[in-house]
């Protein structure tokens, strides 16, 4: 039997019996660094998974020309009119969910520009449901129904082999949206079925097989960077300030206040006055305090820029 096939469990009674496999990703694989680990001190249990974390970082700047070419990937289908799907099960599934639901607070991108797909369905986000990445049809199925052609689907599994999750990337080809398999298994043999191929190599496990440590902080760091330079490349940075934030609590008011303060130079009072005038909208504010025109001038040239603070800027320019 190969390594990943699937064989039925021989201790059950044939009508009870469900399929087993053994995976043989890196991931599954024993770290000969946390041998004994159960009988190490407290601290020294601490420090060898700290040692293994830091080799993460690493493993993903190896990647980076992939996850640039997601970007790339991403910001035409938005363009587009298209959507950015993340299909995934257990730990990474619930990365996608968490990466997805940041991205309208914190960037106030339309909530349906990413749409996270979890095995096993919303109950899954809070615990393990049976089976539920072993399913490729439910993935098929899933993907099937919400994805289009022009859109770009991400699939998220640690193994690189999951079902639930190749399942969906195959229905999603077959619409014609382009694919991607984020996952820590260079050796994945799905990497020949996707267009992005993103294989970080975080090797064994310090719990052999526990994929929630360094292949789970893996995808949290890929992700968190793959969807901010999306967001980045989209204008809804401006230097390096959340200029498309949504001010839904105080803390955020005053970040908005500060934020005006910091890219234009002005008094807190000035920037407050401007933020009032623009009724709360800070790219207006902001365009109108860098340009130096009035509050209607700065709203009419971020509209005709599609949005865009440079752009609005440049129009304004005398």
């Amino acid at each position: 039997m190969t390594a990943g096939a699937v064989e039925p469990d021989a201790d059950l009674p044939a009508a009870h019996a469900r399929p087993t496999v053994r995976v043989g990703a890196p991931t599954e694989r024993r770290n000969p660094l946390s041998v004994d680990l159960d009988l190490m001190s407290t601290r020294d249990v601490l420090t060898v998974i700290n040692e293994a974390d830091r080799r993460v970082p690493a493993a993903v700047a190896g990647v980076l020309d992939e996850i640039a070419t997601t970007v790339d990937l991403a910001v035409e289908a938005l363009r587009g009119g298209h959507r950015v799907h993340y299909f995934g099960a257990g730990t990474s599934g619930r990365l996608g969910v968490l990466d997805a639901a940041e991205l309208a607070p914190t960037f106030n991108s339309p909530r349906h520009w990413f749409c996270a797909h979890l095995a096993g369905g919303p109950d899954a986000m809070w615990r393990a449901v049976e089976d539920a990445e072993d399913d490729d049809r439910a993935g098929a199925v899933e993907a099937a129904s919400c994805v289009r052609i022009g859109d770009l689907v991400v699939g998220l599994a640690a193994s690189g082999r999951t079902p639930y999750v190749l399942g969906a990337l195959a229905a999603a080809r077959a619409k014609g949206a382009s694919t991607v398999l984020l996952c820590a298994n260079p050796e994945a043999e799905a990497a020949r079925s996707v267009d992005v191929f993103i294989g970080v190599d975080t090797g064994p496990e310090v719990v052999t097989g526990s994929t929630r440590m360094k292949a789970g902080t893996a995808q949290k760091l890929v992700l968190n960077t793959f969807s901010t330079a999306v967001m980045v490349r989209l204008g809804r940075v401006y230097s390096n300030l959340m200029i498309d934030m949504v001010a839904t609590n105080a803390k955020l008011r005053g970040r908005m206040i500060s934020i005006l303060v910091e890219a234009t130079g002005c008094s807190e009072e000035v920037c407050r006055q401007a933020l009032a005038e623009a009724d709360g909208d800070l790219k207006t504010a902001l365009v109108s305090l860098v340009s130096g025109a009035e509050v209607d001038a700065a709203r009419a040239a971020l509209a005709r820029s599609a949005d865009q603070v440079r752009g609005a800027l440049a129009l304004l320019a005398p």
